[in-house]
């Protein structure tokens, strides 16, 4: 089984060398996508003799995925597993991942289904959100996730061909997460760290707002439901965010 481990980098020249050397000592062809980073990371990446794709500007982290996951299927790489840039996924993982993916077509990274020993405590806002759209996709797919965001994933190369990824941002992976119901894909979650370097990091293009960016992310979750024809819109839900201590779905009327 050929895999590839591919990290989307933007302006991660802090840590970009430890994660690569880490990673080293589990996989032999590693990717870094570039997405418009204005440090030193890629060169950093380079000079340890890893590939890397470069993007002329910030396009966004579902883009650099997708390039990835095109890089994976043009190089007939059998699996691509995806890891963070900045520490808070920990490569000793990828064995887990290459064990479980035989078996199913998506192995998912959780970081809520059993505590581990490097945990830190997730952002309060952003936990809930996580929650709270997680809810929203085990309504609809039924596969009973714990952790819808979790970038730590590995993925069958053949089985994505299955699927028309078309979002840039931070919301593909609820792209992905519906197609792969409506294409029938099985999905494993597994045990990973929950690690937050700097909880204090921005999401830019507006994201920091909750309200702004869970309306985001519901906006794409409605818009492939409608494509996949998984749910009529009766059954939808819908969010409410009053701040960081309230965020609920509900089933509309």
């Amino acid at each position: 089984m050929r895999f590839l481990v591919a990290i989307p980098l933007y302006n991660e020249e802090t840590y970009i060398e430890r994660v690569l050397a880490c990673a080293k000592n589990f996989a032999d062809d590693i990717l870094v996508v570039n997405d418009g980073s204005t440090d030193s990371g890629a060169a950093k990446a380079r000079a340890m003799g890893v590939e890397v794709i470069d993007h002329p500007t910030n396009y966004g982290y579902g883009r650099g995925l997708r390039d990835a996951f095109d890089y994976a299927a043009r190089r007939d790489f059998d699996v691509v597993i995806t890891m963070d840039a900045d520490l808070q996924h920990l490569p000793r993982y990828i064995p887990s991942f290459l064990w479980a993916i035989p078996d199913y077509d998506i192995v998912s990274g959780s970081r809520y289904l059993v505590p581990q020993p490097e945990d830190t405590s997730a952002p309060g806002e952003r936990r809930q959100i996580n929650s709270a759209i997680t809810d929203i996709l085990n309504h609809h797919t039924g596969y009973g996730l714990t952790d819808a965001f979790c970038g730590f994933k590995a993925y069958k190369v053949a089985s994505l061909k299955h699927l028309d990824l078309r979002e840039d941002g931070y919301a593909m992976p609820l792209e992905l997460w519906i197609q792969a119901a409506a294409k029938g894909l099985t999905v494993r979650e597994i045990p990973v760290s929950l690690i937050y370097v700097d909880p204090t990091r921005t999401f830019g293009q507006n994201l920091d707002d909750a309200k702004r960016r869970l309306a985001y992310y519901k906006a794409v979750i409605d818009r492939e439901i409608k494509r996949a024809g998984l749910a009529p819109a009766g059954e939808m839900l819908t969010c409410c965010c009053g701040g960081a201590d309230e965020i609920c779905c509900t089933p509309k009327a």
